[in-house]
């Protein structure tokens, strides 16, 4: 049995509806992938501190080169061991095989999942003073969740972007600076730029 804090929770399960992936492992288990550009090594590593003994071992520096554009994209990645209950969260956000933001995910939001998913997710635009979170390939539906969660739990009004892929959540200048008080705590010096000076 894992028994992970508050704290260590909400790390998780932002990087679970972030950027991370949690691989299948056998019937019941299920491990979490983490992956993060070459410049954000110090963000993979805070979350590997963050997640204490879900982590052992070092992350490994990877590269590969894209089959299109020929680019060389360098990154860092790490896995977790392998535990039943990152199997129980899999069959909560990947109940079809595909990562999804289910409906009672007022039950699992808090400030500092926010703000983790927001590092992994989010911008903000300085000369519009807006930001934006990025829910990747989700639906209509997926995204309303998103945004009346968001303003039932922390009192931020938003609004629903589509964009080519999947949907935005879109905060305003007024809505940014509610975030940014919301979540400026979490928020590691690397992400400075992701929010409001």
């Amino acid at each position: 049995m894992i028994n992970l804090s508050k704290e260590q929770k909400s790390v998780l399960l932002g990087t679970i509806i972030g950027d991370g992936y949690l691989q299948k492992t056998g019937k019941l288990n299920a491990r979490l992938r983490l992956e993060h550009g070459y410049k954000q090594k110090e963000y993979l590593l805070w979350k590997i501190k963050m997640l204490g003994y879900l982590f052992q071992g070092k992350p490994k520096y990877l590269e590969r080169i894209h089959p299109i554009t020929k680019r060389k994209h360098r990154y860092w990645r790490h896995q977790s061991q392998s535990t039943p209950y990152l199997g129980k969260l899999r069959k909560v956000f990947y109940p079809k095989e595909k990562k999804e933001i289910p409906e009672n995910f007022g039950k699992y939001i808090t400030p500092l999942m926010l703000a983790v998913w927001y590092m992994d997710d989010g911008y903000y635009y300085k000369r519009d003073r807006c930001s934006y979170l990025y829910l990747g390939n989700v639906n209509k539906k997926e995204a309303d969740i998103v945004s009346k969660t968001i303003l039932n739990k922390f009192k931020i009004e938003t609004k629903i972007k589509e964009r080519k892929k999947g949907y935005a959540i879109y905060f305003s200048p007024s809505e940014s600076q509610k975030l940014k008080l919301l979540i400026k705590n979490y928020i590691i010096n690397y992400f400075n730029y992701k929010i409001p000076s």
